[in-house]
């Protein structure tokens, strides 16, 4: 799914500094020089003067610090914070957090275990978040019933892909950008603003996750991607 910032061209490709492989940009990262020469993420992709490319995960910003990758691919001298990744991580959070409380604002976000589960089972939910520090029954009926929409879905022939479920940030961190309290079930609605936080949810997921052998890029709960072989939460 594309990333509306940087969809300026749907073929639109990069490289990636560590890899040297060419790459969409919604499968990327950008960073920039900041005035004080030091390395930054520009997640949104907006940000002016030269950017470097790496590819998007976690692990990949982390290597392209150890192995020195911006400064190569600047051919300069640059100050590269250490925790670069651990940043990044950061901002695409804060990213993800502010769409949230868009569509909060325009009606397209529920929280509440009741409030869930009926989107859930009247198929109105674009996608289920749930809090990091979620008790493990309240996540296991959340995730049933949504594996349960995503079957009956299959089932009556609804073409795109099964609803998401995400597990990406802890209560706290939802409650204080949404201005609630013990935000642990949330979810999704159809809409403008509710699609733009999902695809920043995506792109965050990605970036954290930890891919499983025959990857099918299913965004499953903790970020992970598994492959719909091993993906039984779904």
């Amino acid at each position: 799914m594309g990333h509306p910032a940087l969809a300026r061209r749907v073929d639109m490709v990069r490289t990636c500094a560590l890899t040297r492989q060419e790459k969409p940009v919604e499968d990327l990262v950008r960073f920039v020089v900041s005035p004080d020469e030091t390395i930054v993420p520009d997640v949104d992709a907006r940000a002016e003067g030269r950017g470097v490319w790496i590819s998007l995960s976690e692990a990949a910003v982390a290597e392209a610090v150890k192995k020195k990758a911006f400064a190569r691919s600047l051919k300069a001298q640059v100050s590269v914070p250490e925790d670069l990744a651990a940043l990044t991580r950061l901002r695409l959070e804060q990213r993800l957090l502010s769409a949230l409380s868009m569509a909060k604002k325009a009606g397209q976000f529920v929280s509440g275990g009741s409030k869930v589960k009926s989107a859930i089972e009247t198929n109105q939910v674009l996608a289920l978040l749930t809090a990091t520090d979620a008790a493990e029954d309240g996540r296991n009926k959340m995730t049933g019933s949504l594996r349960a929409l995503n079957y009956a879905r299959r089932e009556m022939g609804l073409s795109g892909p099964d609803v998401p479920h995400f597990e990406l940030l802890s209560s706290a961190q939802m409650g204080l950008a949404l201005g609630l309290e013990n935000v642990i079930h949330a979810a999704l609605m159809t809409g403008a603003a509710a699609q733009s936080a999902l695809d920043k949810a995506i792109r965050l997921a990605r970036y954290s996750a930890q891919p499983m052998e025959n990857d099918t890029d299913r965004v499953a709960v903790d970020g992970v991607l598994l492959s719909a072989e091993h993906d039984e939460r779904r």
